[in-house]
């Protein structure tokens, strides 16, 4: 595998020290950014997602309406990038909560997608299915709006990743 040195083009300066930077060859032969300094290397490595997929008793689909990059005003299932302090499953709860009021517990884990993000580069989604245990419906954090959509009539969806999870739960096949 090849290390793509444009991936790096902005890692400057050691987070440790505060040194610049140069671009070496490490052991394996790929590039990274190391310390002269202090020897601290930067591992570029996909950022974890988690993604929550939830029917209401009408088999409706919850999305939410994004506000912020990638993919302003559309609509996706909720989700978020993962918080080093939380496991998966406690990061999909606090998504949940956090972009539609909804208190949900796991009901299975549905999948990982890899893919490319103009925000990060790479992510590794994980996706769960949640059943609903309390809270109101209504959009916060980063989501304009939230709410069900029967699956017959769902909007685009803005990620691959999120149709490829809505596809291996419920069989639909969205473009």
């Amino acid at each position: 595998m090849e290390t793509n040195a444009n991936s790096y083009a902005n890692a400057n300066f050691c987070l440790s020290c505060g040194a610049r930077l140069d671009l070496v060859s490490d052991r394996e032969g790929k590039l990274r950014p190391v310390c002269p300094a202090c020897g601290w290397t930067y591992y570029k490595n996909p950022v974890p997602a988690v993604a929550m997929l939830v029917l209401n008793d009408r088999r409706e689909l919850l999305l939410v309406k994004r506000i912020f990059e990638p993919n302003p005003g559309e609509w996706a299932l909720p989700s978020g990038y993962m918080e080093i302090y939380l496991s998966p499953e406690e990061n999909a709860s606090a998504e949940l909560r956090e972009e539609t009021g909804l208190e949900g517990k796991i009901g299975h884990f549905i999948g990982w997608h890899f893919g490319y993000s103009p925000v990060v580069e790479k992510v590794l989604s994980l996706c769960f299915r949640m059943e609903i245990t309390g809270g109101t419906l209504q959009a916060g954090d980063d989501a304009a709006e939230a709410r069900f959509f029967p699956l017959d009539a769902l909007p685009p969806i803005a990620f691959e990743s999120h149709r490829q999870f809505i596809h291996q739960e419920t069989g639909l096949r969205i473009k």
